[in-house]
């Protein structure tokens, strides 16, 4: 498996051979992402950090990665204070991180913004997002959850619940947990289903599929409650999605009717969908799986610059 010098945009791009040895390598850094051990890999080493959509733990989780593994970190998380504001293109603008840094993270509000400037670049993109896209590192730290809190990634019926119109998050980790052969179950309201083309590939991948809207009937079959918030941003139309805010409230009296093992994920940040008691039942992993970003984002940074194999 070669990973140095290369682009992370789309986790179609992944083996399961190559996911699980990313995983690998984020379990040996975690002594690290805790503070407990240095681990000064990157020291001569310069992330551009660029953001033009709003961020807090992919921004935060990346740079505290490279800063865990000894580099150091420029950029912005606000492209209005960028020469953009000017009329600068993209291309330009990564041209630019290319010359001032040894790989770019960027995440940006238009679908295939990663892997356009991946284009422009000869050192490593990796991308924090691209609009209702991708969202690899965010899929890979699920991933990384899941194994961490049930001991495999394979074996488990993971419920995706929520905005799965609009939710990159989802998009990806369905196509990722296919490839596990995890059977899943999608659960939204109406308008806010899974994108056909995303439930055509999982059950061509031969996974054992079920798609509804009742959410108390399927936490009753789940191992992995994944939920993700309305993404307010992508609605075009405000009056829909006020009507759609509301449609789904995990609580403890929801979650009395699941197995005992049961973990709920979300990817954050969280609006009414899960209440606040949640947090102290042992279903609840969203605090860790934010965590774990850490330490995942530091095997994809050692990798891809050449400090792991």
């Amino acid at each position: 498996m070669e990973f140095e010098n290369r682009d992370i945009i789309s986790i179609h791009d992944f083996s399961t051979k190559e996911i699980l040895h990313v995983l690998d390598v984020a379990r040996d850094m975690v002594p690290a992402a805790q503070g407990k051990e240095e681990k000064n890999i990157l020291g001569s080493k310069v992330m551009s950090s660029l953001f033009f959509e709003p961020s807090t733990r992919t921004r935060l989780s990346f740079e505290a990665a490279m800063k865990r593994l000894g580099g150091k970190t420029v950029g912005f998380s606000d492209a209005k204070s960028t020469s953009t504001k000017k009329g600068e293109t993209l291309a330009d603008t990564i041209r630019m991180a290319e010359a001032y840094s040894d790989c770019i993270v960027i995440r940006h509000f238009n679908e295939g913004a990663g892997r356009l400037a991946a284009k422009f670049s000869s050192k490593p993109v990796l991308n924090a997002g691209d609009g209702a896209g991708q969202h690899p590192t965010q899929t890979l730290l699920d991933l990384f959850t899941i194994r961490e809190e049930k001991g495999a990634i394979k074996g488990n019926r993971v419920i995706l619940a929520g905005d799965l119109k609009y939710g990159r998050t989802v998009h990806s980790l369905a196509y990722a947990l296919a490839m596990f052969g995890v059977d899943m179950a999608f659960i939204s309201p109406r308008g806010l289903e899974m994108p056909r083309e995303f439930v055509s590939l999982v059950k061509e991948m031969g996974v054992d599929l079920y798609e509804g809207r009742d959410l108390a009937e399927a936490v009753a079959e789940g191992d992995v409650l994944y939920a993700t918030r309305i993404q307010k941003e992508r609605f075009p139309d405000p009056q829909e999605y006020k009507k759609m805010a509301s449609s789904y409230r995990i609580d403890n009296e929801m979650l009395s009717g699941g197995k005992k093992g049961l973990i709920v994920m979300h990817p954050l940040p969280r609006v009414n969908e899960i209440a606040a008691e949640v947090d102290d039942t042992p279903h609840a992993v969203y605090f860790r799986q934010a965590f774990n970003g850490v330490p995942v984002r530091m095997a994809l940074l050692a990798l891809v610059l050449g400090a792991r194999r």
